[in-house]
């Protein structure tokens, strides 16, 4: 039995062409390769129409999630000779529930000039993705993000509170634990991860309760709805662990026993504040979509530091949400997540120069990434010498 295909309505559209004129910026010159797994087929033939529309064919490569080696000799087949002139490379990568293959893109692009191509990738690829997370600007969230950082950077203490009952004490060490943007704006290099909207950091400690009304998002395949607002998550936290966790749904509490048997997963990886303004609501899919709703949410397990500094591992990351967030910086400073579009006009701090890092998912503290990239790119430079 087949299911009908989805006809997207006028604010997915939106979101498509918001897509491609404001994060990939898209030049009628392009070289476009749109790579997407089974789950995304729908939203990446969305995408593959209004490039057509444009006059852009794209090239399509289906591909399976997590495990393909095939992803590697196709791509680097289709792409053009490095070694001749050629238009700017764009790879778009679609995904609803994973994120795949970074080494295998990263090999295949390792030997063209990082100024000659854009990677962008998509995880939770759907209507809702473009609805919600594709409906603002990166020149906004760079604004609204920038309104937090630039109080929350220099500050050594947070007070966090939420309508749903959430009451947190947080040390602030900027200095020792770095702070990470998603603001959808591309960098030379990077591989920009969407949906965009969120700061987070480690915190130096934490004190005090969650309460997640808002909804999960974990690191792992499930199909529990992930909204929360009907059982909200509650969760007790001392020294930056936690101590206890309730929830009157069993599905989700059962969920949540699960992670907490894993190594490390009691402490709170992550402190992150979501920054979307468009996304309006919450949906049942365990998303990233979710977690960019502006609010607060809290890690639990991985973080996202250098493991020089904080030295743990953990298998999962859990992330709980709550649906609005109310933050004192220092004991005087208050910002309200319902009132973010007041910071419209912001400036967002200087990545790397002002201590801040932007978010990529292929980050690599450990160098392997970095280290087959520089395999790959001497191997084809002694070839090309060779010739």
């Amino acid at each position: 039995m087949t299911t009908a295909a989805m006809i997207p309505d006028d604010a997915v559209w939106d979101g498509v062409s918001n897509l491609l004129d404001e994060y990939l910026q898209i030049r009628p010159d392009d070289q476009v390769f749109l790579l997407y797994t089974a789950d995304a087929r729908e939203p990446a033939a969305w995408v593959a129409a209004e490039l057509a529309v444009r006059g852009i064919e794209p090239a399509l490569l289906g591909m399976n999630a997590v495990h393909d080696d095939t992803v590697e000799p196709r791509l680097r087949a289709a792409l053009p000779d490095p070694a001749s002139p050629h238009p700017r490379i764009v790879l778009l990568t679609m995904e609803l529930n994973s994120m795949s293959h970074v080494l295998q893109l990263r090999r295949a692009l390792a030997p063209y000039a990082e100024d000659r191509w854009a990677t962008y990738r998509i995880i939770n690829a759907s209507a809702e993705f473009f609805r919600h997370s594709m409906s603002v600007t990166p020149t906004l969230l760079s604004a609204l993000n920038g309104a937090l950082l630039n109080r929350m950077m220099p500050a050594s203490h947070l007070r966090i509170t939420s309508s749903s009952g959430t009451d947190l004490e947080v040390t602030v060490d900027s200095r020792r634990y770095r702070w990470l943007s998603n603001r959808g704006v591309w960098r030379e290099g990077a591989f920009l991860v969407l949906p965009p909207g969120e700061v987070s950091t480690y915190p130096a400690d934490i004190n005090g309760v969650l309460v997640a009304d808002g909804a999960f998002n974990v690191t792992s395949y499930t199909s529990y709805d992930a909204r929360l607002a009907a059982h909200p998550v509650t969760v007790g936290i001392r020294n930056g662990r936690v101590t206890d966790v309730a929830c009157a749904d069993p599905l989700v509490t059962r969920l949540l026993e699960r992670c907490l048997k894993l190594d490390n997963a009691d402490r709170i990886g992550e402190l992150g504040f979501g920054t979307n303004v468009g996304t309006t609501g919450f949906i049942p899919l365990n998303s990233h979509i979710n977690e960019r709703h502006p609010g607060v949410h809290l890690g639990l397990g991985m973080h996202g530091q250098r493991l020089d500094v904080v030295e743990y591992w953990s298998d999962i990351h859990l992330d709980l949400i709550t649906s609005d967030a109310t933050i004192v910086v220092d004991g005087h400073t208050e910002i309200r997540s319902t009132d973010l579009m007041s910071f419209a006009e912001e400036r967002h701090p200087a990545p790397l120069t002002e201590g801040l890092h932007e978010e990529d998912i292929d980050g690599d503290c450990c160098g392997l990434i970095a280290s087959e990239v520089a395999r790959v790119k001497n191997e084809f430079l002694q070839m090309r010498d060779c010739q």
